[in-house]
């Protein structure tokens, strides 16, 4: 706002970024919302299920199915992210981090009725480190998303668990970023390192920050919201665009192309990802996987794009298939650049056969740059 002589002005770029500002603050204010009730939803389940196993009344009657029979229970009345895994993964959050339960609010607390009377038995299990020593579990609610404390949990070390704790609350990293972090061997370097507070001035001037935007693309967060992946995942409306066109190209070749999913996601070791569009093509007798970047071809995205044809041919290939192909399309808004990941096929018929059956690169770019030009 510009000031007068008694008065503030309001020009129309002051209400732009008045608006702006409001916007971003609250959806921070969101953000944090949906995250908060997410990861206390989790350590409450992680809390009941431990409960359960140390003084379920009819506990024995499961036994080492505990898990299983609790996960088919649980998806079979429509809850999101129950398999056996997460649910194990929330039984652990609950004895890493026993200390949330100073975070609950009254109505909550007396869900902890029982387990006081019995002098808080279950909690002793794994004593959490002093405050001084740890982040405070309001920050570590506050602060940190479960994507986050799910990273946090597969550390076994106390003392190297609350390193990362402290330096990703400092630093607002993303999860990412912890991976990196983690993967970096951080700790252990900030161990060895004679100047450890130039180290990790160094790592956070580097370091890639959270955004404080609603982060519904993390797993966690859009199934918590009962949202599908197709709502949420596309980098941005133009390629959510460019996706329903291309499904419906493909479609309209007729060639063979059955639609089978949009979305996908798949399970890589303990990572989700997503493949944009997948078909199986009835008359090649194999998928195809198409990915779509808004940027220039690149290792990286051919890289990604053979991950998933390699998991594709590994675990849902069956008798009678070909192995799986994969089309990344590529497109700098300039230009369309189409290649094809055979995956190692070196059957000689079956390639001729793959390169008559599909469309042509020149038909794929010419899809790809009308559809940007009506894009404008």
């Amino acid at each position: 706002m510009v000031k007068g002589e008694n008065k503030y002005e309001l020009t129309f770029t002051s209400l732009t970024e008045a608006i702006r500002q409001m916007h971003d603050e609250f959806a921070a204010q969101a953000n944090r919302a949906v995250n908060v009730s997410l990861t206390l939803r989790n350590w409450l389940i992680g809390f009941y299920i431990r409960e359960y196993e140390q003084n379920g009344t009819d506990r024995a009657k499961y036994g080492d199915s505990l898990l299983d029979r609790l996960s088919e229970a649980l998806s079979s009345n429509d809850l999101k992210r129950m398999d056996v895994r997460e649910l194990r993964r929330y039984r652990q959050f609950y004895i890493v981090y026993p200390q949330i339960r100073e975070t609950l609010t009254p109505e909550f607390t007396e869900r902890f009725r029982l387990e006081k009377k019995r002098g808080d038995a279950v909690s002793q299990i794994v004593q959490p480190l002093p405050s001084s020593v740890s982040a405070s579990p309001s920050d570590l609610v506050q602060k940190l998303s479960f994507s986050h404390i799910a990273e946090l949990i597969a550390i076994d070390d106390n003392t190297k668990r609350a390193f990362y704790e402290i330096e990703c609350i400092l630093g607002n990293w993303s999860v990412r970023e912890l991976k990196r972090q983690i993967h970096s061997l951080y700790y252990e370097r900030s161990g060895l390192s004679f100047d450890k507070k130039k180290l990790s001035e160094l790592t956070r001037q580097a370091a890639e920050s959270a955004k404080s935007q609603l982060t519904i693309r993390d797993p966690y967060i859009f199934e918590f919201l009962g949202l599908k992946p197709k709502e949420v995942m596309s980098e941005s409306h133009l390629e959510d665009q460019l996706i329903d066109k291309l499904e419906e190209f493909l479609l309209e070749l007729g060639n063979g192309f059955c639609f089978e999913s949009r979305q996908k996601r798949i399970l890589i070791g303990d990572q989700y990802f997503f493949i944009d569009l997948v078909f199986y093509h009835r008359i090649l007798k194999c998928h195809v996987l198409v990915e779509l970047k808004l940027e220039q071809f690149n290792q990286e995205g051919i890289g990604q794009l053979n991950t998933y044809v390699s998991w594709y041919r590994k675990n849902m290939m069956t008798e009678g298939d070909n192995p799986p192909i994969g089309i990344l399309l590529c497109t700098d808004k300039n230009h369309a650049l189409v290649e094809y990941a055979l995956a190692g096929m070196d059957n000689n018929l079956f390639v001729s056969k793959y390169q008559l059956e599909l469309p042509k690169k020149e038909d794929m770019q010419r899809f790809i740059e009308e559809q940007l030009m009506s894009e404008g």
